[in-house]
């Protein structure tokens, strides 16, 4: 009778002391895709949600002030800019695809060449600028440089694209459409202190929702010259 004899393959795992561990080793998780999709579906529910109470026309101007901005600032100092931006483009494919989902039950394509499709377009560029400036305001997301952030983005930067486009579409002065954008600023303002207030509540329960970014001079100002 031979005398049994090892495998080479069990003389292999033997010498693999590496091959266990990899086996046993947790795979990576893949939850993040999932988390953020859901984050960018809900916040663009909650600016069609917004836009439930109605629509309220003040002084003859065709464009409509709502509560569906509001959901517009929430979603760029909550979530970021990339994700902010992604909930408002949401919102806006699924109105070009005819649900009516913003204020007065608004949708369809005719949204788009309507006098208020410049302030449509700048939701995503006021989403984009309270993003960017929030990732650069935590994590302490003080109250003030939050506020000055928020209105430079929230009104701004959706005025600077909503009116001159009102303008052009309407043949109104550019003036005189400024002038009349003003109807606009105290719902505006109130609903730039509602973000913040909410957005620092948020951010001290939720660390981590928006990952700390350095402001652009800071970062230049940490790289050292070699000598």
């Amino acid at each position: 009778m031979s005398a049994p004899q090892s495998t080479s393959h069990d003389a292999h795992e033997q010498d693999a002391p590496g091959a266990s561990d990899a086996a046993s080793a947790p795979r990576p998780r893949r939850g993040g895709t999932a988390t953020d999709l859901a984050q960018v579906a809900v916040f663009a529910a909650l600016i069609a949600a917004l836009g439930l109470p109605g629509a309220l026309y003040l002084g003859g101007n065709a464009v409509p002030i709502t509560f569906q901005t509001l959901g517009v600032m929430l979603a760029g100092a909550i979530l970021g800019a990339r994700k902010g931006v992604l909930a408002v483009v949401l919102l806006l494919v699924l109105v070009a695809a005819g649900l009516p989902l913003l204020s007065g039950g608004r949708g369809g394509l005719s949204v788009f060449v309507g006098p208020s499709v410049g302030y449509l377009i700048g939701w995503i560029l006021g989403a984009a600028v309270i993003g960017w400036a929030t990732a650069r305001l935590l994590p302490r997301y003080r109250v003030l440089p939050a506020l000055l952030w928020t209105a430079l983005g929230g009104i701004v930067a959706i005025y600077l694209v909503g009116v001159p486009v009102f303008a052009a579409i309407t043949g109104t002065p550019i003036g005189v459409a400024i002038v009349g954008s003003a109807v606009f600023l105290p719902g505006d303002l109130a609903k730039v202190v509602v973000t913040v207030l909410v957005a620092k509540g948020v951010h001290r329960a939720w660390p981590g929702l928006i990952a700390p970014r350095p402001w652009p001079w800071k970062r230049n100002a940490a790289v050292t010259p070699r000598a």
